[in-house]
């Protein structure tokens, strides 16, 4: 019989293991170096989960290389990941689901980057709401943050909060697994904790949770910020004031061997006023908070409005355009039901706070169903333009956005 909580040196029960598997399935994910698929692991399940949970439990498990690979980024560059094998995130999983029931509790209130029960529209919302009474922001960018964790300084974050040796010694191992990179040669990982791990996103916030967050609380109580991961807003009232701060967060970020980036971090002026010349707009999580006259009951006054982003919505028309949509040879349902997840997720994403800022990407969309009819049934602009409207009318739940804009 097989007893589920059974622990031996190391207090990892079987149990803790088969629950890891299935949240890190569900994540599925490509392999590792191993090449070990979820197919050869499902036909294989029980003796391997138990070989890793032999390993673990007796400390002689140790973690393989992570397999780099690369992914694009918005301005154009190139991120880099690291893979873990599927074992190795599984037992991550392990050693983060028993971590975060520590930390969690123990974070601050504006950090909302990779926490059960917390989102990016949260994140949002709070840096609007910051924003009252706070005309300046420091929009500040940690350079290549995941690749600069001090190891040394990472442990002792670590430590601090939890004591148990079974948890440091695993985590050290994975961040001294070495990397495979993607020209096949292997290097040793010096610094950093790879984005692609399971446990990284929790050792990320654990670091910067006592590099930034504690440091604000007891350096500017008054100033209200709002952490995602390592993209972090810090409101000001003043320009000196937004000046002296963001010389302070560098002075510390460089303390703990990090440093803000100097063309992404700048100093944003919402609503204040000022001779010198700033950035009147502020990019956070695909959208763009910046000022806008809106009528209230005292007449029409600046507010701060959050609207898509240019970056988002170029992202968008480009993920369409890669489609060709134009060249679809089938049905418009056919069309609409392979469409309609993109669309909902730009959809439930976007239009979350307000629907009208919005409104040109849909357009954009509507323009290329415009052409598709165009090719597919053969027809000129106005005829074309007939057709799909007359499909609106038969079915205007058809397109997700032809709620918001029709054809």
């Amino acid at each position: 019989m097989i007893d589920y909580y059974e622990t031996k040196s190391q207090p990892i029960t079987r149990i803790m293991v088969f629950q890891a598997y299935k949240k890190v399935r569900a994540n599925k994910g490509c392999p590792g170096i191993d090449e070990m698929s979820w197919e050869e692991l499902d036909n294989d399940l029980i003796p391997e989960l138990t070989k890793l949970w032999n390993r673990m439990t007796s400390g002689s498990y140790f973690p393989k290389a992570v397999k780099e690979a690369e992914i694009g980024k918005k301005d154009g560059g190139k991120r880099k990941l690291g893979i873990p094998t599927i074992l190795d995130r599984i037992a991550q999983q392990v050693v983060k689901t028993y971590l975060e029931r520590i930390t969690e509790p123990l974070f601050h209130d504006s950090s909302y980057g990779y926490r059960p029960g917390r989102n990016c529209h949260q994140a949002v919302e709070k840096a609007l709401r910051n924003t009252f009474g706070h005309d300046w922001a420091i929009d500040l960018d940690i350079k290549s943050f995941f690749d600069k964790i001090d190891h040394e300084l990472l442990m002792k974050a670590v430590s601090h909060y939890c004591k148990d040796k079974w948890v440091l010694m695993y985590i050290e191992r994975w961040l001294n697994a070495g990397t495979f990179q993607v020209d096949g040669n292997y290097v040793d990982r010096i610094t950093g904790t790879p984005q692609g791990g399971v446990i990284s996103p929790l050792l990320a916030n654990i670091f910067l949770h006592v590099v930034f967050d504690k440091w604000m609380e007891k350096n500017h109580p008054e100033k209200p910020f709002v952490r995602y991961a390592d993209d972090i807003v810090v409101h000001c009232r003043t320009e000196k004031q937004s000046l002296y701060v963001l010389s302070q967060i560098q002075q510390r970020l460089t303390e703990c061997k990090l440093s803000a980036h100097p063309q992404k971090t700048r100093i944003v002026n919402l609503k204040g006023i000022t001779l010198n010349n700033y950035p009147r707009s502020l990019d956070f999580l695909g959208f763009t908070l910046h000022p806008w006259w809106c009528k209230t009951g005292k007449g029409y006054r600046v507010m701060i409005t959050t609207f898509i982003s240019a970056q988002s919505i170029s992202k968008a028309l480009e993920k369409f355009n890669k489609l060709k949509i134009h060249k679809w040879r089938k049905p418009i349902e056919l069309l609409a039901e392979e469409l309609n997840p993109i669309i909902r997720g730009i959809k439930n994403y976007y239009c979350k706070f307000s629907t009208g800022h919005t409104r040109y990407l849909w357009q954009q969309l509507n323009e290329r169903l415009l052409k598709w009819v165009q090719w597919e049934k053969g027809f000129y602009k106005k005829a074309a333009i007939s057709w799909l409207r007359k499909k609106y009318r038969e079915g205007p739940r058809l397109f997700p956005h032809w709620e918001l804009v029709y054809p």
